[in-house]
């Protein structure tokens, strides 16, 4: 008798936890913030008869473009990032025309007031190809905990409203589960004589939270 009842009891807590009701609210938010970061891509492409030509003259060009680089104050740091060599063939395709050697550096720098004559440097030492500017934050972290933490307080308040408009409260929290997305700023280049005007811009963190409360009388 005393095992039945303690069955029965059982079972009806279990019921009572599955009829539970919860509100499921949404809450998002995003946030600007100064970048302290720059990357550039810069390559040098070079032809010739042969590959070993191609890749000689692609060598010179390059020394002297990544040289031309670490001599600035501050020295960027510089990392290779490709290097290809491959034939190029006449129209027709039916015979190699001569070869073409490509190195690729990204350049990174935390001088931002730098960034127009890091481009102006690179091009004067022989880089036919900069591109791939790129401002963003060293460590986005920081900002994207701001993000979430708005974020979260976004929700709890659409749950509180919910929860008000069904005649109840918001109880305790069921789950939370968060997303983030971070949005670097890609200038465009425009070269001149002078030397290259840039526009750093903000870069954007969002974050987003969907959060279950219990829902009580």
């Amino acid at each position: 008798m005393r095992a039945a009842l303690v069955i029965a009891v059982l079972m009806a807590g279990g019921l009572a936890a599955q009829t539970t009701a919860t509100i499921e609210a949404q809450g998002a938010a995003t946030l600007s913030a100064a970048p302290d970061q720059v990357q550039i891509s810069v390559s040098v492409v070079t032809d010739g008869a042969t590959a070993q030509a191609a890749a000689q003259a692609n060598a010179t060009v390059s020394t002297a473009v990544q040289s031309a680089l670490k001599a600035l104050t501050p020295a960027p740091m510089i990392q290779t990032t490709g290097y290809s060599i491959y034939p190029r063939y006449t129209n027709q395709g039916q015979a190699v025309a001569g070869y073409t050697a490509s190195n690729t550096i990204q350049v990174t720098s935390i001088d931002l007031s730098a960034t127009g004559n890091l481009i102006d440097t690179a091009s004067q030492a022989g880089a036919n190809n900069v591109g791939g500017l790129t401002f963003s934050l060293q460590n986005p972290e920081p900002v994207k905990q701001q993000a979430l933490t708005q974020a979260t307080k976004q929700a709890r308040a659409h749950a509180d409203a919910i929860a008000a408009g069904l005649g109840g409260k918001t109880g305790a929290v069921v789950s939370a589960v968060e997303g983030s997305s971070y949005t670097p700023v890609f200038p465009g280049v425009a070269a001149g004589a002078a030397t290259t005007p840039i526009q750093t811009g903000q870069v954007s963190v969002t974050a987003n939270v969907t959060i279950t409360f219990q829902l009580t009388q």
